[in-house]
């Protein structure tokens, strides 16, 4: 579709283009704008119909919005300004420039403006920051045909029309009612005697990740977000839930790999910036490191009297940091979805224990095996190899469960205790224990 559009641009047949492009689904269109050289968007994006333009713009990356927003017109600011969901309009405020944002404000309308105002004063990754003001609400005192009446006058322009909310005089939220419910119910029933009454919200300075656990434990498709007064305030629905969880396990997995999170993708984050999210935690692990050191130059006297010792160093320090790193993976995704909590950890401990014994014992006896037959070290050696194998094994799968339990019990993210800083850890606890067993069965 790129080759086929570009041309007719080349060839200056706007309109067919106009037409070829007005039929794709919006979510496409955005996607073979981004295709399109920075200086060519704006012009490609100006040939959609107005209706169709705020839906495609909503499905834009933020530095594109921000580069279309900028070239537009007051006017055609404006009207796409109107036309994007309260909260898609909020996120594009909250990252335009302090001179733009007092454009782009100055020429919404009344409504717009409180809307985006409104959202803008909740905490950053707080439920508030993420809702929606535009939802269906209706008084208890209603009737079925006055409700579905006002889903048809006002319907167009809201998120969702599926949930439907109750509000008493005060618009405190006292149930909620399904689109199907209100379509199979007699036109005079009353809304209090079908709503639903015992409606989970969440509020408004809830941490959006807790939100997103939330629906995945009820399935929800959508869910209200209140105030301190339990006042309606909000919806946020599954789709804004979507890119959470993206956003919140690419954080996660940053973290487990010694690297500040960032919200950029990695083709626009740029050399230096991509530099300093890594800097910090290798020069961290680099320091810590030096303890590894210390522990070798310390039975520098054993190594000399078994230089073969040398040889299954690397061994050790990458058979623990690997039996680690999966505990501490294992936990910490466990954690992440409410799975396991911190009064589970003996169970952990003793779980990861056994589980230690059969993959240290496993791997002792291979590697027993490989000893004598393939490298034809003697007995003793394979012996202080194979037992070492077995015990690193058991502390590195009790370093890797306990430490990102502890880290959450201490209010840390337990992603930062995953791999390079359990390995670090395990690498040094390795190589004592090997050097141990070495001096007590060698009799160094």
């Amino acid at each position: 579709m790129f080759n086929k559009i570009n041309e007719l641009l080349e060839n200056k047949h706007y309109l067919e283009a106009r037409r070829e492009i007005a039929e794709m689904n919006p979510v496409d269109i955005a996607a073979l704008i981004e295709e399109f050289p920075e200086e060519e968007r704006t012009k490609i994006f100006r040939l959609l119909p107005k209706a169709l333009a705020a839906d495609v713009f909503s499905y834009l990356p933020i530095e594109v919005e921000q580069d279309i927003i900028v070239a537009l017109s007051d006017r055609e600011a404006g009207h796409i300004l109107d036309n994007l969901n309260a909260d898609d309009a909020a996120d594009l405020i909250d990252e335009m420039p302090a001179n733009v944002v007092k454009k782009l404000l100055a020429i919404a309308d009344p409504e717009t403006r409180r809307d985006i105002n409104h959202l803008l004063q909740y905490p950053d990754d707080s439920a508030g920051s993420i809702m929606t003001v535009e939802f269906m609400d209706f008084k208890e005192g209603n009737s079925v045909e006055q409700a579905l009446h006002k889903i048809r006058m006002e319907g167009i322009d809201k998120e969702t029309i599926n949930t439907c909310y109750i509000l008493n005089p005060h618009r405190r939220l006292v149930g909620a009612v399904s689109l199907r419910r209100l379509l199979l119910s007699d036109p005079v029933e009353r809304l209090q005697n079908i709503m639903e009454d015992h409606v989970i919200s969440v509020n408004t300075r809830m941490d959006q990740e807790e939100v997103a656990q939330l629906f995945q434990k009820y399935d929800f498709t959508a869910v209200p977000v209140v105030d301190s007064e339990n006042r309606l305030v909000g919806i946020i629905t599954v789709d804004d839930i979507v890119d959470i969880l993206q956003q919140e396990a690419t954080e996660d997995i940053e973290k487990m790999a010694a690297i500040t999170p960032t919200d950029k993708p990695y083709m626009k984050t740029g050399v230096i910036e991509t530099w300093k999210k890594r800097i910090p935690w290798l020069l961290i692990l680099m320091i810590s490191a030096t303890f590894t050191g210390r522990i070798i130059s310390s039975y520098e006297a054993a190594l000399a009297s078994y230089v073969v010792l040398t040889a299954f160093i690397p061994m050790f320090m990458d058979t623990g940091g690997n039996a680690g790193s999966q505990a501490s993976v294992s936990v910490i995704r466990g954690l992440s979805l409410n799975e396991i909590d911190y009064k589970d950890t003996p169970a952990i401990i003793w779980k990861e224990l056994r589980v230690g014994i059969l993959i240290g014992g496993t791997l002792a006896l291979a590697n027993f095996i490989k000893l004598l037959v393939i490298e034809r070290v003697t007995i003793p050696i394979a012996a202080v190899v194979c037992l070492t194998l077995v015990v690193t094994v058991l502390f590195a799968k009790i370093v890797g469960c306990s430490l990102p339990i502890l880290a959450k019990r201490l209010g840390f993210d337990p992603a930062v205790m995953a791999s390079p800083f359990i390995t670090t850890i395990v690498d040094a606890l390795s190589l004592i224990i090997y050097f141990r067993i070495a001096c007590i069965l060698l009799h160094i």
